[in-house]
């Protein structure tokens, strides 16, 4: 166990991957160094594309490549990736079905100090309704190996989003082996409450539950790896079982996986309910766990609000 990079897990699977099969190529737009793509150049220089900071084209052509048969990868910044070439991915990708995985790299606020202009915080609210799509979101670096395996087996688009930093390895390799795609993992299991977090924030919501824990406070943890298709089953049993629902996501509480989540709910199982992201605001810059701080959703955050919502319903609110 230690940290290690989703997006370093990312192109040492692709690597491996693209040797064992030469339909997959690899796009990206002047961003290898940024993700971390200068090993797999060197070693398949006929299996990349590079197409210079250019994320429409980018779609563009990697949709071209998949409708010859091949299964194009496109690896680049999220912030640029999900904003620049939204309509591409609308048209040539979600519209067009064709098989094209978009692999998103530091996302959330993964460049947290360079501000607003370079966050990814509604890049699934943006993805997540186009048809077609499946939208996904690693804890950590084992998982992200897994997932970038399993979206090549799907006849179809994908959206993979990861961070830029070191993450702490939540899972083992033999864990991967449990993982399926549209399937919440369930990490801890408890009635007081259900923690649902995806990507890296899994980690901090995991860390949370664990100081609950220490309290006497025992809460559900998903991990839902999968934003669509949601794992429903999941999400309503944690309605049936537990005492509330709070979702936990490193992207706008608008449109993400708490609107996903609560989308469930509503409709069939009303439960009571916080949405913990970033929120709709101006946001400060800071690297990601000052950022994480100020917003609580850090550990110690995450904790802190599940504790006083738990004691709010008690009290008789809702």
């Amino acid at each position: 166990m230690g940290k290690n990079a989703c997006r370093k897990a990312l192109t040492e699977t692709l690597e491996i991957m693209a040797k064992e099969d030469p339909r997959i190529v690899v796009l990206t737009s002047d961003a290898r160094g940024s993700v971390t793509l200068n090993h797999f150049v060197s070693e398949l220089p006929d299996q990349f594309v590079e197409v210079g900071i250019a994320e429409q084209n980018e779609i563009g052509v990697a949709a071209g490549m998949a409708v010859s048969g091949l299964i194009p990868y496109v690896c680049a910044p999220a912030p640029f990736l999900s904003a620049r070439s939204l309509e591409q991915i609308k048209v040539d990708v979600a519209y067009s079905h064709t098989n094209v995985k978009i692999c998103g790299v530091s996302g959330g606020i993964s460049y947290g100090a360079l501000g607003g202009s370079h966050h990814s915080l509604n890049d699934v609210a943006a993805i997540r309704p186009m048809e077609g799509m499946t939208v996904l979101l690693p804890a950590d670096a084992v998982q992200t190996k897994w997932m970038v395996r399993e979206i090549a087996k799907i006849d179809g688009p994908a959206y993979m989003r990861m961070g830029r930093n070191g993450v702490e390895d939540i899972y083992s390799s033999q864990e991967a082996e449990t993982f399926q795609i549209g399937r919440a993992h369930m990490l801890l299991d408890g009635r007081d409450f259900t923690l649902i977090a995806t990507g890296e924030m899994v980690w901090h919501a995991k860390t949370a539950a664990e100081l609950l824990r220490e309290k006497g406070i025992y809460g559900r943890l998903l991990d839902m790896h999968t934003i669509k298709p949601l794992d429903e089953s999941a999400v309503l049993e944690a309605a049936r079982d537990t005492k509330c629902i709070i979702t936990v996501e490193e992207h706008s509480v608008m449109g993400g996986l708490g609107s996903a989540v609560a989308e469930v709910c509503s409709q069939n199982s009303p439960i009571p309910m916080r949405i913990l992201g970033i929120p709709d605001q101006h946001v400060i810059a800071g690297e990601s766990s000052e950022v994480f701080h100020y917003y609580k959703i850090d550990g110690v955050g995450i904790a802190d609000t599940v504790e006083k919502f738990l004691n709010f319903l008690k009290e008789g609110g809702r």
